[in-house]
């Protein structure tokens, strides 16, 4: 891959180098020593990937990564010196679209952070996310509009056994890069007596995830924590993906973790939960699918619109990374396309009629 590099620590820098050239296959294209200078080498060059420090001088890794994202988007890792001294700035910058983030390695022998396998591991992710994205064949997607039309005839779907009227109701989220602030926007927007359960599945490193939980709580009138194998999804209440194995329905109305399938690129992955959803929940449910780079998800957004569940697919003027909602869109996934802004309202909508 071709990667720049933004941080003005020199030691800092040759670690990343030290690190990289353990790999042929990557190329330094360019170093960057504050975000303005990242944003106008990035014009000139676009890497495949940037890995982005936080606290730098002129330009802070967050700006520099809100304004790449809106003008020459491509995949972000953050890599700054200590994640956990900056989980704010670390939310802000996955809310502007970066995809992940690690402390920077130390190459030192025998550093208890030496860093440099887990650096290598996430940007083997990253590739192979990239590689699945440009892999995928492009499909005439369906209009951008609040209803979704199909793009051609399709074979009616299969509609839900009748429920009881107090069966339960799901919502089913799924989220990648740019999904923080999604999520933060939809979740702020529904009432504290929202009547349904709510399950997200967020690409986020499990070390991030507890924060994250806590951060999305602090932003809505509803109650978020990470979901707990053994789980039941209760109305009123949001559960987070809280590890690096799948989230998926064990059983009906609960929830389990499972390794399987080890060979995806997204962990936790929407895909595994929202064919889980298909398979096993014993309600009814609506399907949303926010913000990501690559297709995760929208295979599973389908699934769900071809049972007879209600599915949402957000906008590409309101996404920060137009891949898994686009996706969705190709495969007329989505019975709407919103921006994410109007998700809420159309939530309250529907579950209001029931």
């Amino acid at each position: 891959m071709k990667i720049g590099i933004v941080n003005d620590a020199p030691i800092a820098v040759e670690a990343l180098r030290r690190t990289l050239a353990l790999r042929q296959d990557h190329e330094i294209i360019w170093i960057a020593e504050d975000g303005r200078r990242a944003i106008e080498l990035c014009a000139w060059q676009v890497p495949d990937l940037i890995l982005m420090d936080l606290m730098m001088p002129v330009l802070d890794g967050v700006g520099a990564t809100r304004h790449i994202m809106a003008h020459t988007p491509c995949a972000i890792l953050v890599v700054t010196g200590d994640v956990g001294a900056n989980v704010s700035a670390v939310y802000d910058a996955m809310a502007y679209g970066a995809l992940d983030a690690i402390d920077t390695p130390s190459t030192l022998a025998g550093h208890p952070r030496n860093g440099v396998n887990s650096l290598l591991a996430k940007i083997d992710s990253i590739e192979k996310l990239i590689n699945q994205r440009q892999a995928a064949p492009e499909i005439a997607a369906a209009p951008e509009t609040s209803a979704a039309a199909p793009a051609r005839p399709a074979a009616a779907p299969r509609k839900p056994s009748p429920l009881a009227p107090n069966s339960k109701y799901l919502v089913a989220i799924g989220a990648s890069a740019g999904g923080p602030a999604a999520l933060a926007t939809l979740l702020s927007q529904l009432p504290a007596d929202f009547p349904a359960a709510l399950v997200v599945v967020q690409h986020v490193d499990a070390q991030f995830a507890a924060g994250m939980a806590e951060w999305l709580g602090s932003q809505s009138k509803l109650p978020v924590r990470l979901a707990l194998a053994g789980d039941s999804p209760v109305p009123g209440t949001v559960l987070l993906a809280g590890t690096d194995d799948h989230l998926r329905l064990t059983r009906p109305f609960q929830l389990g973790y499972t390794e399987q399938p080890s060979g995806y690129p997204y962990r936790p992955s929407i895909d595994v939960f929202f064919q889980s959803v298909v398979e096993a929940w014993a309600g009814k449910a609506i399907g949303i699918l926010l913000t990501g780079m690559g297709r995760d998800g929208a295979l599973g957004l389908k699934a769900m619109r071809d049972k007879g569940y209600y599915t949402i697919a957000q906008d590409r003027d309101s996404s920060a990374v137009y891949g898994m909602p686009k996706a969705a869109a190709q495969l007329n996934a989505a019975d709407a396309i919103l921006p994410v802004n109007r998700i809420a309202d159309k939530l309250v909508s529907l579950i209001g009629k029931q």
